[in-house]
């Protein structure tokens, strides 16, 4: 869906997997010193909104989910996935109860798969699976944020601010109350200065949960079956996942930021060296300067110094080998 903020002042569209929304509306440092500040929202409202009601809603997510969602209480944010029969990450979920019905945002364009996951499981269940896409508006709110929610709206709340599930007719009026807009360049920005894995991104085909360190935040280890636990239990009790998730502070000299699946290999190597991982998100921060997220082997050492492409990197931990 394209965004009606796309007519405000500056709005550059943004392109690929966040085709809809602005990228950025003029001054991308600027938006992201907002939104550090705790100003301002961003436009999310090219994801995916899904809703499950009935009074069997938690219950049945329960058994399809990798989180503990049976007990739920009404207004708490959590997230989870679905996995494969093999354990690899196929949806992300990020969901809130409001009482009555669990309110669902995913990445652009997955919604209809899910829903038919969702649907071909719901046996004899008492739910209710609905694509609310055309009718609500995903807004986010930042960490720190004092701009109070329209009544009536769902909240989700989170340690990085609040996603609001907004009416999609109100978000013209929302964003001229509620200014300033930030685009989603301003926002990767910060989830990758968080290490903050997303669908499609830090993950492809065979990613499995504990490369991203999602145990924990997205997986729970205690609860009963769900398609892909036996992958995530073996993977925990050997505590070997083939490949893991690393920050990198990339050479500013750089012009141009490396694209997505640009090779990583050992600085000592240089260019032609083995392939070791590839980038899969990279950024301009406003204080960091150029930075990124990769997955790289499990067995590269901690302290090597990487290449990313033709890009001098220094890497910092995010999962533990």
């Amino acid at each position: 869906m394209k965004s009606p903020l796309l007519s405000l002042p500056g709005a550059v569209p943004a392109e690929g997997r966040d085709e809809g929304v602005a990228a950025h509306y003029g001054d991308l440092f600027r938006e992201q010193r907002a939104l550090a500040d705790g100003a301002g929202f961003v436009d999310l409202s090219h994801r995916g909104v899904v809703t499950v009601s009935g009074g069997d809603r938690l219950s049945w997510l329960h058994l399809l989910l990798t989180q503990h969602v049976s007990d739920l209480p009404a207004g708490r944010a959590t997230e989870a996935l679905i996995l494969s029969a093999n354990g690899h990450i196929e949806h992300a979920l990020s969901l809130v109860d409001d009482g009555e019905t669990v309110w669902i945002h995913v990445e652009p364009g997955t919604q209809g798969e899910l829903i038919a996951y969702l649907e071909s499981m719901k046996f004899f269940y008492r739910v209710e699976v609905a694509d609310r896409t055309g009718d609500f508006a995903v807004v986010h709110l930042p960490a720190g944020s004092v701009t109070e929610a329209p009544e009536g709206t769902v909240v989700r709340e989170t340690a990085y601010g609040r996603d609001l599930f907004l009416p999609r007719a109100g978000l013209e009026s929302f964003a001229a109350a509620h200014g300033p807009a930030a685009g989603v360049l301003a926002y990767e920005a910060l989830r990758v200065e968080a290490h903050r894995p997303r669908l499609g991104f830090e993950t492809d085909h065979r990613t499995i949960p504990h490369e991203l360190g999602l145990i924990g935040s997205a997986v729970h280890l205690q609860k009963g079956c769900y398609r892909g636990q036996e992958t995530v239990a073996r993977v925990q009790n050997l505590g070997k996942p083939p490949r893991r998730l690393v920050f990198l502070h990339l050479d500013g000299s750089e012009v141009l930021l490396p694209g997505h699946g640009t090779p990583v290999r050992l600085a000592a190597d240089g260019e032609e060296g083995r392939q070791l991982g590839f980038v899969t998100s990279a950024v301009r921060h406003h204080e960091l300067g150029p930075i990124a997220l990769a997955l790289v082997k499990r067995n590269v050492p901690v302290d090597a110094p990487l290449i990313a492409g033709t890009t001098a990197a220094a890497q910092e931990t995010v999962v533990e080998p």
